[in-house]
């Protein structure tokens, strides 16, 4: 089906993002105003988190431990995140929020404090496959409900202390029953870990009402791209285990002959903290919340929905997916182009038309390859300020690549595709020696 009029609520952004009006060069000569498809990478910052963030610099400082007026306003702003950070996913009482650096530094904190064996699914995200110690992997089917059996068959076999799934896979967006999982996971004496990297900036998370022992998520894809992430979870694992740094912070007592380590969050933060990233995450959650989310959801559907049927009516592009009965999917849409290798796309729309997107294989290697793109493929992500304006450019933009009319000639140096020749400059961008305009 060829895309169509939109209806008005997604003609238009529903936020204010940096770099919105962003102008960027073309190989042809020209510019244009930037089109952003790469939010599930790293989304850009809302303007409220960037506004916050410059009300806070003047008083930047460090935590804890210092009189100064300016640290005890760096203090407070760094705790009474974690209370924004609770409101925002539905935190139970029992939970509590530890800073890190991003999903990852999470997920590998998590892992030094599980006391037996996870399992997770061959899909993964790397950063859910990788970290896990005594790791047993299920292989995932063509259908959600088959996966469900057998994560169920795999933890009734043997006892596991954790089972780790994404919440929306960062491929194809698609989004597992967390909830139903859960409740097995639970029923089998496991408790569940959530990546919510894909899925917190798009759907309503709660724990509480979901069941999930552990969420990790990142704020720059939480339209805060400040350095900073954070693990919500139970208490008594991470009160347990050896602290995930060893230092400053972390500790209640030191002798030379004894060390009297604090309890989480301050266990696993040693060291000076992201106070900055830490306030710009908080300022996400805030705003965010603060969003009518059935709207977002709805505007998000409508425009990948949009995409995903735009570029199914192109001879030669095929959408990937992985089961055919996810309940639900984000604003993610994952695609190949017979004939042309996903790095070549991504170059010729950003070369020639503006428009960003990610190639390749999204540390998702198991995943490419079991549903047959081993060699990668191009995801367009959506967001908060994306339009159906930029959903058509996209479209049409792809339909001009199949036709045969790029403008340019394409080849790789070094391994990746390029515009041949390159007429673009980037050295004063990238060194901070351009005008802002």
């Amino acid at each position: 089906m060829t895309a169509v009029s939109a209806p008005t609520a997604c003609a238009t952004p529903l936020a204010r993002v940096s770099g919105c009006d962003l102008q960027v060069p073309l190989v042809q000569g020209g510019s244009c105003t930037y089109a952003n498809f790469d939010y599930a990478a790293s989304a850009p910052a809302l303007a409220a988190v960037t506004d916050r963030v410059q009300e806070l610099l003047p008083f930047y400082a460090s935590v804890h431990r210092g009189a100064g007026y300016a640290s005890r306003v760096s203090t407070e702003a760094y705790e009474k995140a974690r209370g924004s950070v609770e409101r925002f996913v539905g935190a139970d009482s029992d939970q509590v929020v530890v800073f890190t650096r991003n999903t990852t530094d999470s997920l590998n904190l998590l892992a030094g404090c599980v006391p037996g064996d996870t399992v997770v699914l061959d899909v993964e995200h790397h950063a859910n496959l990788l970290p896990w110690n005594n790791c047993r992997v299920v292989e995932a089917a063509d259908t959600v409900a088959e996966t469900i059996r057998r994560l169920v068959a795999e933890l009734c076999a043997k006892p596991a202390a954790l089972l780790a799934v994404t919440g929306a896979s960062n491929v194809t967006g698609e989004v597992l029953p967390i909830a139903e999982l859960a409740e097995l996971a639970h029923r089998c004496g496991a408790r569940i870990l959530v990546d919510g990297a894909q899925l917190a900036p798009h759907r309503r998370v709660n724990l509480a009402e979901l069941g999930v022992d552990y969420l990790a998520f990142s704020g720059h894809k939480l339209y805060a791209p400040f350095g900073a992430g954070v693990l919500v979870g139970r208490r008594d694992w991470l009160d347990e285990a050896q602290p995930y740094l060893a230092g400053g912070g972390a500790v209640r007592e030191v002798t030379l002959d004894e060390t009297c380590w604090a309890p989480a969050p301050a266990r696993h933060e040693a060291g000076s903290p992201n106070v900055l990233g830490v306030a710009a995450l908080a300022a996400a959650c805030d705003a965010l919340a603060a969003l009518d989310f059935d709207r977002v959801v709805d505007h998000e559907r409508t425009l990948a929905a949009r995409l995903a049927d735009g570029l199914a009516d192109i001879d030669g592009v095929h959408l990937l997916r992985l089961w055919s009965d996810a309940p639900d999917s984000v604003g993610i849409v994952t695609f190949t182009i017979d004939g042309f290798e996903p790095g070549q796309i991504a170059a010729f729309l950003s070369a020639e038309h503006g428009i960003g997107v990610r190639d390749g294989r999204f540390c998702a290697h198991p995943l490419l390859a079991r549903i047959g793109h081993a060699s990668g493929a191009v995801r367009a992500s959506l967001g908060l300020g994306t339009g159906s304006d930029d959903v058509d450019r996209l479209i049409a933009a792809i339909r001009q690549l199949v036709d045969g009319e790029a403008c340019w000639s394409y080849g790789k140096t070094e391994g990746l595709w390029n515009p041949l020749p390159e007429t673009r400059g980037f050295t004063d961008q990238a060194s901070g020696a351009a005008e802002c305009v």
